[in-house]
């Protein structure tokens, strides 16, 4: 394709089962990444190929998430003892007019790890038709990020006189803290009506407001009715609270403190009513409605943005002093049909309208970086005979919301940054093109019988050479 970004993904999976007693079972789950982003010069030079190379830094990236989790069945239940760790590992390299590996012209330096081992506990019984369930949990976080940015370069009139000073932000910032919550949750089903509702709250001893559990009480709700044997009427209320990112929390001033200790949690608000309709056992069709409100959202004290609204560009978000001042709401609806699996063929189709809108210092809402508006998600598989499938997938986006640049600022520090300075007095006035996505896949199944692994060998060749042959016999009959 001739791109000048050269993408690498490496992922691993692993899962294993021991019944260490009747009633007792060890599972133990792993999984991994490694991402890798480099550059390399295209063969034929164009103003876009040649912005995406100066714009966009290095990027090396690994992650896993490992854990075991230890469960066994009690009269009417079970319990289940799950201990985890994820560790996410984040590096960022960018230089001056793409000069790769020259310190003198560097503009760009992150390294960054965040880590997390959890602890969780939780009870799930059936007593007099009541479906209970309760847990704790806690996790130990760390968080290291070391940065060094330039962010503009000097720039002197023709008389000599400074008309912006160089600017840079170096900090290097280690954090440890505990987090920690609780659980409950109850459900019955009355004939044709069933509920759920909830209660959860959570804790850290970081922030200011850590140990205050009770101002982070989530209640959640959620109703449904059975208007028919094939229609159900559902709907459901909750709030929801998550921590700032640890890039927030572990921002420090020149120095040295922990400024963001003050920010709240970001409070989510949910409303969600639809409609069922099942016609068939493997056919069914949705039509939901929703509604987001959001409080508490980071806002950044130098430019005055949501971090909502600052998008998802390669790079680091939240590495500054913010307030927990802005507010945000989703609202939309969706229709899901969803035909599963018979003898043949498997189906998903999905349409999706939603708005996301954000506020920052001036409490005025605007369409946030993920303002999509329009979102269609199809997916067609068929199956045929001795292994063989095929599958289509099709995704639309409608364009979403950018920032323009300035260009005063964006041509005194191209050189430097590798991008434009955008341009906040238009924040997401502009949208990019809509997107659209087609995949198509074909997939083979093998089973092995093997008595004798000194044959595997030319078996393995043996069968390679048949799903080649059958692989054209498929596209031809396709054709």
């Amino acid at each position: 394709l001739d791109l000048p970004i050269r993408p690498n993904y490496w992922d691993f999976q692993l899962k294993t089962t021991h019944q260490l007693s009747p009633k007792t079972t060890l599972t133990f789950i792993g999984i991994g990444a490694i991402d890798e982003f480099s550059f390399a010069v295209p063969k034929e030079s164009t103003p876009d190929k040649e912005y995406a190379i100066r714009s966009n830094p290095i990027i090396n990236q690994w992650n896993y998430t490992g854990g075991a989790a230890l469960r066994h069945n009690i009269r009417g239940g079970y319990w289940n003892l799950a201990l985890s760790r994820n560790h996410l590992n984040n590096a960022l390299d960018q230089f001056e007019d793409a000069d790769f590996g020259n310190e003198a012209r560097r503009t760009l330096r992150f390294r960054s790890d965040e880590i997390e081992n959890k602890l969780r506990f939780d009870v799930n019984i059936i007593r007099n038709g009541w479906k209970v369930s309760y847990g704790v949990m806690s996790q130990v976080v760390e968080s290291r990020n070391n940065l060094f940015r330039r962010v503009r370069q000097e720039f002197r009139d023709a008389q000599g006189n400074i008309v912006q000073p160089a600017l840079s932000i170096r900090y290097n910032s280690d954090l440890n803290f505990l987090r920690y919550g609780a659980f409950a949750q109850v459900s019955r089903t009355f004939g044709r009506f069933s509920i759920s509702t909830g209660l959860r709250t959570d804790g850290n001893t970081f922030t200011n407001d850590g140990h205050n559990l009770l101002s982070r009480l989530s209640p959640r709700v959620a109703l449904s009715y059975a208007l028919t044997p094939q229609v159900n009427l559902n709907a459901s209320v909750g709030n929801y609270y998550k921590i700032p990112i640890y890039t927030v929390l572990s921002f420090r001033d020149d120095r040295g403190e922990l400024v963001n200790k003050d920010n709240k949690y970001i409070r989510s608000t949910h409303y969600v009513a639809g409609v069922e309709y099942l016609p068939k056992d493997d056919l069914r069709f949705t039509v939901e409605g929703f509604y987001k409100d959001y409080g508490n959202y980071p806002v950044s004290l130098r430019d005055g943005i949501s971090l909502a609204n600052q998008g998802g560009e390669f790079g680091v978000i939240g590495n500054e002093r913010t307030r927990s001042t802005g507010d945000g709401r989703a609202y939309g609806f969706e229709f899901f049909v969803q035909q599963k699996f018979n003898s043949k063929i498997f189906a998903v189709l999905s349409y999706t309208y939603v708005r996301s809108e954000f506020s920052g210092a001036n409490n005025i809402l605007i369409p946030s970086a993920w303002d999509s508006r329009h979102l269609i998600s199809g997916l067609l598989g068929r199956k045929f005979k001795r292994g063989w499938e095929i599958g289509l997938k099709y995704r639309f986006a409608g364009g979403n919301p950018y920032t323009p640049f300035d260009m005063v600022e964006s041509q005194r520090n191209f050189l430097t940054t590798g991008a434009g300075v955008l341009d906040f007095a238009r924040l997401n006035t502009l949208r990019l093109q809509n997107f659209n996505q087609f995949d198509f896949r074909i997939d083979k199944k093998i089973n092995f019988n093997i008595h004798n692994h000194h044959n595997f060998g030319l078996l393995l060749l043996n069968r390679i050479l048949c799903i080649h042959r059958h692989f054209f016999l498929l596209l031809n009959h396709i054709l």
